[in-house]
This record gives C-alpha cells, sequence and structure tokens, in this order.
C-alpha cells in the first residue's frame, strides 16, 4: 500500500518535474558545456577549447565594465528598493482615508510592461521637453542630458528600476504585517516601548523570513535587467549603463559568439546562485519562522 501511494505520488510530480528539467537543469548544464566549446560556424563545427572562452573573458574590458556597473546598479537598487517597500507597507497598513487608492498607486508601476516602464520615464528624461527638463526649467536650472551623460545614465537607469520594484516588494511585506497579531502592539504599548523600539525589537525580527525572500528576488532582479537597458540607452553612453545580462545579449545575439556568451552565462549563474546561498544560510539563522 505504501510502495502504491508513494507512486500515485512520484506519477503526480512528474510533470512538474519534467518541466523543471527541462527547462531549467537542462539548459544550465548545456550551458555549462557550451561554455567549454567553441562557436559553430558553416563549415566548422563547434569543438572543445577548454577555458579559451573565460580567458576571453577575463581580457575583455567590456565585460568588467558592465560588471562593475552591474555591481553598482544592485548595490543601489537592492537597498533602495527593499527600503521603500517596507517604508509604504508600514504606511498603507495603517488607518488612514483613501488606504486602497493608495496601495493601489503604489502597486501600479508593478504591472506596467517593463517596455511601457522604459518609454514611460524616456519621455521624463528627454532633454529639451521632458518632465524633469519643464520642472528644472521652471525653477531655473539647465538643461541637463540624463541619459546621454556618463555621470547620470546610469543612476537614472537605477531610479526607474527602483520606482518599478518597490510596490511589488510591498506586497509581500504587507501580507507579512497583516499575518502579525495586534495584541503584540498593544503588550509592547503597555511596557511603554516607542514605535522605533517596537520596529527594531519586535516587527524587524518577524519580517526576517519576508526580508529573505525579497532580497533574493532583489538580487536576482538586479542582475537580470536588460528590457531597461534596451529600451533606454542600448549601453550606453561609452558602455556607462551597459549591465551584464545586456552585455550577454550583445555577445550572443548581435556578435554570435555562442562560446563567449555561454561562458558569460556561467559566471553570471555563479553570482546568483553564491549570493542566494550566503543568504539563505547566513540570513536565515537570524530569522524567526
Amino acid at each position: 500500500m505504501n510502495a502504491g501511494r508513494q507512486a500515485h505520488a512520484y506519477l503526480m510530480l512528474l510533470p512538474a518535474l519534467a518541466l523543471l528539467v527541462a527547462f531549467t537543469h537542462y539548459p544550465a548544464v548545456a550551458t555549462l558545456v557550451d561554455s567549454f566549446m567553441s562557436t559553430p560556424k558553416p563549415n566548422r563545427p563547434s569543438v572543445f577549447v577548454g577555458l579559451e572562452n573565460y580567458a576571453s573573458m577575463i581580457d575583455d574590458p567590456i565585460f568588467w565594465q558592465a560588471l562593475r556597473n552591474n555591481l553598482w546598479f544592485a548595490l543601489a537598487t537592492i537597498p533602495l528598493s527593499v527600503g521603500l517597500a517596507l517604508a509604504m507597507a508600514l504606511w498603507v497598513n495603517g488607518k488612514m482615508m483613501g488606504r486602497g487608492l493608495l496601495r493601489m498607486a503604489y502597486f501600479t508601476p508593478t504591472v506596467l510592461p517593463m517596455i511601457a516602464v522604459a518609454n514611460i520615464w524616456l519621455f521624463f528624461y528627454t532633454p529639451s521637453y521632458g518632465l524633469l527638463e519643464q520642472v528644472g526649467g521652471f525653477f531655473g536650472l539647465p538643461s541637463h542630458n540624463w541619459l546621454g551623460d556618463k555621470s547620470t545614465a546610469l543612476a537614472s537607469i537605477t531610479a526607474v528600476a527602483v520606482w518599478k520594484e518597490a510596490g511589488f516588494f510591498m506586497i509581500f511585506y504587507l501580507a507579512a504585517l497583516q499575518g502579525i497579531s495586534p495584541s503584540l502592539r498593544e503588550a509592547a504599548a503597555i511596557e511603554g516601548a516607542g514605535r522605533w523600539f517596537f520596529f527594531r525589537r519586535v516587527l524587524w525580527p518577524l519580517l526576517m523570513p519576508t526580508t529573505i525572500f525579497v532580497l533574493v528576488n532583489a538580487v536576482i532582479n538586479a542582475f537580470r535587467m536588460v528590457d531597461h537597458v534596451v529600451v533606454m540607452t542600448r549601453g550606453g553612453p561609452d558602455n556607462a549603463t551597459s549591465l551584464l545580462l545586456y552585455h550577454l545579449y550583445e555577445v550572443g545575439f548581435k556578435f554570435w559568439d555562442q562560446g563567449y556568451a555561454a561562458a558569460i552565462t556561467v559566471v553570471l549563474l555563479g553570482t546568483l546562485a553564491a549570493v542566494a546561498l550566503v543568504q539563505f544560510f547566513v540570513l536565515d539563522k537570524k530569522a524567526h519562522y
């Protein structure tokens, strides 16, 4: 009887397992194999080249520029989007007029398509007649090409990512806050604990499981960003906004270097896996389930 139940359980899991293997594990293994092979040509099949693709990556200055850009992008978007999401969730979790409309306004950027968001912000950043230019001109500020200046292009892309992601992360924090018993706040108030003390000693530890989940998603989003870059800057000016995934897209689909693109993919997947493992095994010890 037990063997029959186990067989039934495995049969029920088989469709999901097949999809997981076909679209997740097999592509990862195939990419790892391709990273040690040369790019096939019409008259020259792919051959084993060992670490040649990885050596080319080490010698590629654009790869290192994209990596630096992506690290700065991640260091900015992750804390800003998570912190803003938590602040918005704490605000709309309280009793206020128009709370439903405010929640909807915060969440609206999340449901907009990435391409639509990029085009909206292109209008904001357009020199001479964009929204930011009109507001700056009203206060007498000089005109500025936000996406065409190397010193502000990456920050402009970062602002778009934070604006879009914060509302998505807010939903998870809001759900977690609504799952916390109001009696904890009442007990803290009776003991004379202030709002900051209650947040630091009670709310924040209870929100840690949600924070771990949000952080993992924020890291993945920071390293998979490509839509906004394609629409808004195409990696310019002078690779100032070229991120790893965009560089991978150019290598794989513009220059059609399959082996080198596979090597970049392996490095990107390895980086994300390492960061995720650190988050789970280090932060998970501080989580209260």
